[in-house]
């Protein structure tokens, strides 16, 4: 297969991704308010578990097309959640019996990122101010 199919395939699935998941956002404020971040909450946790099943269904069947998981996994659960490949890689490196590397990624990429996030505010406001 080549590039120019593989980046059809991605972004075929990537801007439904990113649409779905700013209107379910959008949606769930409307809805339920913003004291509490459910829409992410809720499409972080329906990625995972289409990334989970989408896994499985692409390892089960013989013949299963490559352009296809690139656009449901890649290219709609990324764009939908980057958290669903998180958890996928999370549990790929669980498998491999490689406690402490696994610990590290679950944890410091949840702890990190938040860190980073920080940083990257104080940055902004060095820049601007």
């Amino acid at each position: 297969m080549s590039d120019i199919h593989n980046i059809a395939a991605i972004a075929t699935g990537a801007v439904p991704g990113a649409l779905s998941r700013y209107y379910l956002t959008e949606w769930s404020k409307k809805k339920f308010g913003t004291f509490f971040p459910i829409g992410t909450f809720v499409i972080n946790l329906t990625g995972c578990l289409a990334m989970g099943f989408f896994f499985a269904i692409s390892k089960g069947i013989t013949g299963y097309p490559k352009e296809l998981d690139l656009l449901i996994r890649t290219g709609f659960l990324g764009s939908y959640t980057t958290f669903s490949t998180y958890g996928f890689d999370t549990l790929t490196l669980w498998r491999t019996k490689k406690e402490r590397i696994t610990l590290f990624y679950w944890a410091g990429s949840a702890i990190l990122g938040v860190l980073a996030v920080i940083l990257g505010a104080a940055i902004a406001k060095l820049v601007v101010a």
